[in-house]
């Protein structure tokens, strides 16, 4: 009977750690999917190619464990995306396949050794293998009849691709005729259409010139020229390919991979000259260093080597597995870093008056995006890695966001590379710039900041970029380059002047600005050139202007701001959109947040209170203890001044924190002089309330006041409330009807789904306070494994508590994924 009891239990557990696993594969799977769907379709993706090699590997690893998981994970077997309907269809007479991948020596020993075994190859036997750059460009395949090329079409999902002909004759470097003796009847040649970094910089040059957005990066460009409605705009673009395959092909030139490619060549299709033929895998991994310290130098972009297996009856022999040949393979490079030289170093100030050393690069593309500017943080990191002007550095992007420095390749360092002093004067304003002291610890702040205030353009500009950002005050056509236009124009100097703006004025603006863009293209110093000679009155009621009246439209729309928006916008350091929300859900209306935020003020603790709670191993009760001692006065106080490790001992407090207070205070005077002032500025009932909001603090809260307490500030608030009217907080719909509206959850041990950081998030959105420590006012705790302690309380208290499966499948669908 126990021994059937226990396999019951045990099946149970199975099945709940499969159901775990499938909701796992279900979210992962339809991330992939939508990854892939977006790089194919727009040139674009919002993950990284790590990430979605990432991805794809957790999702083989976990439908791997059961086969009746193996079909939920659909993406693993999907070459591609579906065409979009933009185009017409083209079904592939042989089916456009991707490769596997390989991301360690190891991967391309083990790739070299089962192709050995499959083929019963000795170890000491030559294997060749060819070795080319993978191409970050968009696949394409290019079928010839007679010699015609009568038909291009991009790859799709693998077995259907779209139409593009028409722009892939405009491509240069494609030939229309290939006219060569050994040219089949019919031959599918395939390749990637990609984009130079020269050609891409230019080309954003020219779209920046004519106010169009610019690419992100070259295959982005490439996928965008590719798939015009116009051909004309496709030939306008610096497009190029490299053959390096085949689809349908009775008849081939050649019995080896090399083979066939020098016969591409030889029929006029341009080739990767850095192909080459290996034998085996010490080889192999000698070339993939070889391009790797070449990539920066290329001038397209690669990310890895692509290998495969040289003889094509080999090829046939060892034939496919899933969707992918078992003949090749691609060797991916560490995305997210690359090697560049840093020709200067920028000092930009922030919104927040921030001194930020910026690298000013030679451009070189990292994860997918060419970076010519890359963070080096602060003047501490600069001494830390000794970075220096004319140093070849070695750059990634964190999270695959922010590009910055790595680390100085110190061999490479050009002779008389002096060390790089840091500024201590604003370089836009002139004012000062000091390293604050940290007065609750004591220390110095990492950041050197400007004093000028708003006296500082360049904090005023930022200040203005991230008013008007999208998870600000989002006024959709007003981006950086209208505020530098406005606030050069002498136009906006302050968010209520945004409000303010007079569209005529604005106009005449931009008119002035596409005269010196004009003038700049033609090298004309006239007022009017060439092909612009209308009249401004004419010129400024032309359709390109209309964006402007839009604009105006855009900003009356932003009049009535939901109040966290409004708070976020203001671009208070320390306030993000967690603390704006909180204050917002809090007090309701800024009339009501004003009032509270100059009680706090008037009730703000003193400094010197901050010091007694910054003392390391002092807890709270301690020091209310000390504090009640102070304000009491008399003997105890009298004894702590005389004997100051004695009273500390009677006050309650062990040796550590005794030797701590003694250490931060000296003697007994200093100690009672500074408890008595601690006791004098103990904070009041509005300062400890807010500072006691969920995503709120102490810190943040001390940077609110400090915005509010300057003059300055506090007068362009008032003045941008004549302009606009922030309106209380709503819910959203999602909270409305959700089953953990109102409810406070706290979340403990590993989350397997999810972040804890999405899983905070999550809750908030749907209407859930999400608390950090186990009560009795809370409501539901969400238990991963290893949860300990505040599982442990939370059933002493009766607390409901779920698994993260189990809180996820209640959730919305739309939510939960």
């Amino acid at each position: 009977m126990v021994k059937d009891e226990k396999i019951v239990q045990l099946k149970r557990a199975d099945s709940i750690v499969l159901a775990k696993i499938a909701l796992a594969i279900r979210r992962i799977n339809a991330l992939v999917r939508e990854a892939n769907q977006q790089y194919e379709l727009r040139g674009s993706s919002f993950l990284t190619d790590a990430e979605f090699d990432t991805f794809k590997r957790i999702l083989r690893n976990l439908s791997g464990q059961a086969f009746s998981l193996r079909k939920l994970a659909s993406s693993l077997y999907k070459v591609g995306a579906s065409p979009s309907g933009e185009f017409a269809k083209v079904r592939h007479a042989v089916p456009m396949l991707s490769l596997g991948n390989a991301f360690s020596d190891a991967d391309v020993e083990d790739f070299v050794a089962r192709v050995r075994r499959f083929l019963g190859v000795d170890d000491n036997a030559p294997l060749l293998v060819t070795a080319e750059p993978k191409i970050d460009g968009l696949s394409i395949n290019l079928r010839y009849e007679q010699g015609e090329l009568v038909n291009a079409a991009t790859r799709g999902d693998g077995e259907e691709g779209e139409d593009v002909t028409a722009n892939v004759r405009t491509i240069a470097g494609i030939p229309q005729r290939i006219t060569a003796d050994d040219m089949p009847a019919v031959f599918e040649v395939r390749g990637e259409i990609y984009m130079r970094h020269a050609d891409f910089a230019a080309l954003n040059e020219r779209q920046q010139a004519v106010g169009r957005p610019v690419f992100a990066n070259p295959r982005n460009a490439a996928a965008g020229s590719l798939r015009q409605k116009d051909p004309a705009i496709t030939a306008s673009r610096p497009l190029a390919f490299f053959a390096y395959a085949w689809g349908e092909a009775p008849v081939l030139p050649a019995d080896t991979q090399m083979g066939v490619i020098d016969a591409f060549a030889r029929w006029g299709l341009p080739v990767n000259p850095l192909t080459v033929v290996c034998d085996g895998a010490a080889d192999l991994l000698a070339h993939y260093r070889d391009i790797e310290a070449q990539r920066a130098t290329l001038g397209y972009d690669i990310d890895g080597v692509v290998y495969k297996v040289n003889d094509l009856a080999m090829q046939r022999r060892l034939g496919f597995v899933a969707r992918s040949p078992r003949w090749a393979i691609a060797h991916k490079f560490p995305a997210e870093r690359a090697t560049t030289v840093l020709h200067d170093i920028d000092i930009q100030v922030g919104r927040t008056g921030a001194l930020t050393p910026v690298a000013k690069l030679q451009p070189v593309t990292v994860g997918g995006v060419v970076v010519s500017n890359a963070t080096l943080h602060n003047e501490d990191e600069i001494v830390r890695k000794d970075v220096r002007i004319g140093d070849t550095v070695e750059v990634q992007r964190a999270g695959d966001v922010i590009p910055q420095v790595v680390g100085v390749v110190l061999d490479k360092r050009p002779d008389g590379a002096k060390p790089f002093v840091f500024p201590d004067h604003c370089p836009a304003c002139g004012s000062h710039a000091v390293r604050e002291i940290n007065p609750r610890t004591g220390k110095q702040d990492v950041v050197r900041r400007c004093t000028g205030g708003l006296i500082c353009p360049a904090q005023a500009r930022e200040r203005l970029k991230h008013f008007v950002s999208r998870n600000a005050m989002d006024i959709d056509g007003l981006g950086d380059k209208q505020i530098d236009m406005l606030f050069d124009e002498d136009m906006v100097h302050s968010p209520a002047d945004i409000f303010r703006l007079d569209g005529e004025a604005v106009k005449a603006a931009e008119f002035r600005r596409r005269q010196e863009l004009s003038a700049k293209r033609t090298g004309d110093d006239a007022d009017v050139v060439e092909g612009e000679k209308l009249s401004s009155r004419k010129a400024k009621a032309a359709p390109e202007y209309k964006s402007i009246d839009k604009l105006l439209e855009a900003i009356d729309a932003r009049r009535e701001p939901p109040l966290d928006r409004f708070l976020f916008a203001l671009g208070i350091r320390h306030i993000g959109e967690a603390t704006s929300r909180a204050l917002a859900r809090k007090y309701g209306s800024m009339a009501a947040l004003l009032a509270r935020i100059d009680e706090a003020i008037a009730g703000r603790p003193g400094l010197a209170l901050h010091r007694l709670q910054a003392v390391e191993g002092v807890g709270a009760t301690s020091q209310q203890r000390l504090l009640q001692m102070a304000a009491e006065g008399g003997l105890p106080m009298e004894g702590l001044r005389r004997a100051p490790a004695g009273g500390l001992k009677a006050a309650g407090l062990n040796k550590k924190a005794v030797d701590a207070m003694l250490a931060e205070y000296g003697d007994g005077e200093a100690l009672h002089a500074a408890l008595q002032e601690a006791a004098a500025h103990q904070p009041g009932a509005a300062w400890t309330e807010m500072a006691g909001l969920q995503d709120v603090g102490p810190v943040a809260l001390d940077a609110l006041l400090d915005f509010f307490s300057d003059e300055h500030s506090r007068a362009a608030v008032a003045d941008l409330l004549t302009q606009a009217t922030p309106k209380p907080l709503e819910i959203a719909a999602a909270a409305a009807s959700s089953s953990i509206a109102g409810k406070t959850l706290v979340f403990t041990g590993t989350l397997e789904h999810m972040t804890r950081s999405e899983a905070k998030a999550t809750a908030v959105r749907l209407g859930a306070r999400v608390a950090s420590s186990v009560s009795r006012s809370t409501d539901l705790v969400v238990a991963g494994p290893g949860a300990g302690s505040k599982l442990a309380e939370a059933q002493k208290l009766g607390v409901a508590v779920m698994s993260e499966a189990e809180w996820l499948a209640s959730l919305p669908p739309d939510v939960a994924g």
